[in-house]
């Protein structure tokens, strides 16, 4: 899936290298726990996309606020 196939959100994504996971991390500090990894900077934001897809669709199954992008940055 491309990231142009995913809906787009307006959360602040933060990417960074990370030596103990041999990988690319991508979190959302808005939506707690939502994170990804991947090979390059790339994968790891196309999969957080997939997963913060996944984690607002989990939310509403359990009746948890979705809270509202805050419109900072988009990646930092």
């Amino acid at each position: 899936m491309k990231c142009a196939d995913v809906i787009m959100y307006k959360y602040e994504i933060i990417i960074y290298w990370s030596n103990e996971d041999n990988s690319y991390i991508a979190e959302v500090p808005e939506l707690a726990g939502c994170m990804a990894d991947g090979e390059t900077m790339q994968k790891a934001l196309e999969n957080v996309h997939i997963i913060i897809d996944e984690w607002i669709e989990t939310a509403k199954q359990i009746g948890k606020d979705i809270p509202e992008p805050k419109g900072k940055l988009a990646f930092a």
